[in-house]
């Protein structure tokens, strides 16, 4: 996947050894949302929205760091 978004790069979206479809979705998922803030962030001339978006593409991809321990979590 040579043309990925932001979003898709920000979560690792290629990496999942296992192949788990869960985990694919979830990390698209979450790179969608990536994306919107993205672009918000590059279209905005307001520097509080720039950081504001900043925090919350973090925010999410630490979200979907947990969402696939929580996927792939065996008891």
């Amino acid at each position: 996947m040579d043309n990925q978004t932001f979003g898709q790069k920000a979560v690792g979206l290629t990496f999942n050894p296992s192949g788990d479809d869960a985990v694919g979705k979830a990390k698209q998922t979450f790179a969608d949302a990536i994306d919107q803030l993205n672009d918000l962030r590059t279209s905005t001339n307001s520097p509080e929205v720039k950081r504001m978006c900043s925090v919350a593409i973090t925010e999410a991809q630490t979200a979907q760091m947990w969402a696939v321990k929580a996927i792939t979590w065996k008891d």
